[in-house]
């Protein structure tokens, strides 16, 4: 009986040895799994802090890289346009300014000066009045390039005005067209997370003719843009006298634009001294768009242009009246000038045609001139 309570103990012991050896070993596997585990944990950890900082470098490289080329957010690209903190249309590069027109002025034509009487008849014949475009905003696009001599012998002041407005109003609404589209394809190019050759090509050309400096699309987005009707023809009737000055009559000069340079028609007051000119133009649309570029990048109308934008901005149409009173720049008289701007608008109804539009050309018209 005491032999088996001993070999019973004993087997109860040796049990207990081996569940022990075998609680050792398990403890002694997991510490082993644990220290893997920590180690890989670890090296993960570094390798990661180690990679990130060459991960982030490489996606600036890459972004810096492509910079020029891509617009890589939209939304981004369109906070920056709207951003009033941009310091846009600050700096001017004179250097292509004017070089497109001046082709343009040169390009050979067959320029025809029309008598007054003429010209009213040609009118007449393709039922083109401004009553009828006060009440259906449509404009024959009927384009001379000289003003009639006579237009001053005219005696009916009324007259004298409309031949003068219906000459100008398809020059100015022409202009606003070839600016408008550009805008639109500016604004498509924007759109876009990558930009053609072409595309970059034409953004360049822009960048030039508007004398942007490096390729500042906020300055490109203000500085190309329309005119509105009625203060272009209201100008013109000034600085003209509704087309009977020597500057009109003899260089086609419509906005008394000055020049230091090249060709031009000195004024009769000038001093001795004075080395200014009028420009002198060829065709009347190449005085129509010099006249549309000096005021969409001189920096004396950057007021004017700043105006335009915030009307663009908040929805609402460009009213001559609004920015005729950034003007007062264009003249010595300044805001007298301006005073002169608002009068003719207002007496001669000229907002009616700001919302006119041009028909297209066709053969029959231009057989007519």
């Amino acid at each position: 009986m005491r032999k088996k309570i001993i070999r019973k103990k004993l087997t109860t012991f040796s049990g207990a040895t081996k569940n022990l050896k075998k609680k050792k070993i398990k403890t002694h596997e997991n510490g082993l799994g644990n220290l893997s585990r920590t180690f890989l944990s670890s090296l993960i950890i570094m390798s990661i802090f180690f990679t990130a900082p060459l991960a982030i470098n490489l996606i600036k490289e890459k972004t810096i890289f492509s910079k020029n080329y891509e617009n890589n957010s939209k939304n981004n690209l369109k906070k920056l346009l709207k951003s009033k903190k941009s310091k846009s249309d600050e700096e001017l590069n004179k250097k292509f300014l004017y070089e497109d027109i001046l082709t343009f002025d040169e390009q050979p034509t067959d320029v025809v000066l029309l008598s007054a009487a003429t010209i009213q008849e040609l009118f007449k014949s393709t039922n083109y009045n401004l009553k009828d475009v006060r009440k259906n905003k449509l404009v024959k696009p009927i384009s001379l390039d000289l003003l009639p001599k006579e237009i001053g012998k005219i005696e009916n002041s009324k007259k004298r005005k409309d031949l003068f407005i219906q000459i100008i109003l398809p020059l100015v609404i022409n202009e606003n067209d070839r600016i408008k589209l550009d805008r639109m394809k500016l604004f498509s190019i924007l759109n876009k997370s990558k930009n053609t050759k072409k595309e970059k090509n034409w953004l360049n050309v822009k960048f030039k003719q508007y004398g942007v400096v490096n390729k500042d699309l906020s300055t490109l987005k203000v500085r190309m843009d329309e005119v509105p009707v009625s203060m272009a023809i209201a100008q013109a009737a000034k600085e003209t006298g509704w087309g009977t000055s020597r500057f009109a009559q003899e260089g086609n000069a419509l906005f008394g634009q000055w020049t230091w340079s090249g060709e031009g028609i000195k004024p009769a007051d000038a001093e001795d001294d004075s080395t200014h000119k009028v420009m002198r133009f060829k065709v009347l649309q190449a005085s129509v768009k010099a006249y549309q570029r000096n005021l969409n990048t001189h920096s004396s109308y950057k007021g004017f242009r700043s105006a335009r934008a915030e009307l663009r901005d908040e929805g609402k149409k460009l009213d001559s009246m609004i920015l005729s009173e950034y003007l007062d720049k264009y003249a010595e008289t300044g805001k007298k000038y301006v005073e002169i701007l608002q009068q003719i608008i207002r007496q001669n109804n000229l907002t009616d045609f700001d919302d006119a539009k041009l028909l297209p050309s066709s053969k029959d018209l231009e057989s007519l001139i």
